[in-house]
């Protein structure tokens, strides 16, 4: 009897572990590599994880310009599946170093068209965002000041010592504001718009953080009645607002080429083990049940044109009829002088 009762344990054991194998078998992972400020809802994450049916990591890399470095220089054995990210302030240069393949998911006839940028489809516009001047409403309204309706407002001796930007160097923000006074003012003339801006007390700080929490008169205990932040910020005034209140307490500069539309994109990375995840990952961006997450998460506009706004964003934030924009192949060509001339004109 005792063989019998060996092989029957042997066969009770392999029953029993068969099952735990066959799960670790099944069992994947798909990681997007994507910036600090990248977010979704619990719910909708657990939907994307059914939806690719995998564990999904969320490997957060720093801002757009640095995740998008590591993924570069990571590109021959990548950290990750995917990409979240890259703005239109840097997708030639994504598109130059070749680390994405091409894939067109399901939904792309639903985006906006105007937010695409890449005819091969290796990148594909997730959401978008005016970043443009907000201004304390109250404040002005204190001080019988008319509000700005332009950049050149700025210039103003009434509105010296009012203003606070982010450092282009170090802030995504930053950067698409300079470009926003590039594309209006050319680039024989933009410079002479920030010495003059320099010359009426502009405050530079290195983040949106630092700029909006630290030194916005609506969000902190700091001076500055004018901030450099997005047109969707005032439905987030709104949103998280300790008292309940129907009017936002913060207005935007939108008009006169003054805001600079951010589009961010998405694209699956080059040499990873895990593409048939990706693409299913990529059909889930574009899915109602995403898009329809980002305005809450994010604070900015769905690119898929089906997707429903919340109502605190139909009235409190702004879209742009005319942005100001600037050439993708232009602005990496020139991104690294720009910001050269920038810096020695206004921190040295």
């Amino acid at each position: 009897m005792k063989p019998y009762t060996a092989l029957a344990t042997v066969m009770v054991c392999l029953i029993l572990t068969l099952p735990m194998l066959t799960t670790r078998a099944l069992c994947r992972e798909l990681t997007i590599m994507t910036h600090d400020s990248f977010s979704m809802s619990k719910s909708v994450l657990e939907d994307f994880k059914t939806a690719v049916g995998a564990d999904i990591t969320i490997l957060r890399s720093g801002d757009a310009g640095q995740a998008l470095n590591k993924a570069i220089l990571s590109k021959n054995n990548p950290m990750a599946d995917l990409f979240f990210g890259v703005d239109n302030t840097f997708i030639g240069r994504a598109l130059d170093h070749d680390i994405f393949i091409a894939y067109t998911p399901t939904g792309f006839e639903n985006i906006n068209t105007s937010l695409v940028l890449d005819a091969t489809n290796r990148l594909i516009p997730v959401d978008f965002g005016d970043v443009c001047l907000n201004y304390d409403i109250q404040w002005f309204k204190a001080k019988h000041l008319a509000p700005p309706s332009g950049l050149e407002d700025l210039l103003r001796p009434a509105y010296k010592d009012l203003t606070v930007v982010q450092n282009p160097a170090t802030s995504s923000p930053g950067l698409a504001f300079l470009l926003a006074t590039i594309s209006r003012f050319g680039e024989k003339e933009y410079i002479s718009f920030w010495q003059k801006l320099k010359a009426n007390g502009v405050m530079v700080v290195n983040g949106w953080q630092e700029a909006y929490w630290g030194q916005f008169t609506a969000a902190s205990k700091g001076d500055r009645p004018i901030v450099v932040s997005y047109a969707s910020s005032p439905a987030a005034e709104v949103f998280y607002a300790e008292q309940k209140s129907t009017t936002a307490p913060t207005g935007v500069v939108i008009e006169n080429q003054s805001a600079f539309r951010q589009i961010e994109f998405a694209g699956i990375l080059k040499n990873s083990a895990n593409t048939d995840l990706a693409k299913k990952a990529m059909d889930f961006l574009l899915s109602q049940k995403f898009q329809e997450d980002i305005p809450l998460q994010m604070f900015v506009f769905p690119a898929n044109t089906k997707a429903k706004l919340p109502d605190v964003f139909l009235k409190h934030a702004k879209i742009t009829d005319a942005p100001a924009s600037l050439p993708p192949e232009e602005i990496d060509r020139n991104r690294d002088k720009w910001l050269r001339e920038w810096t020695e004109n206004l921190l040295r």
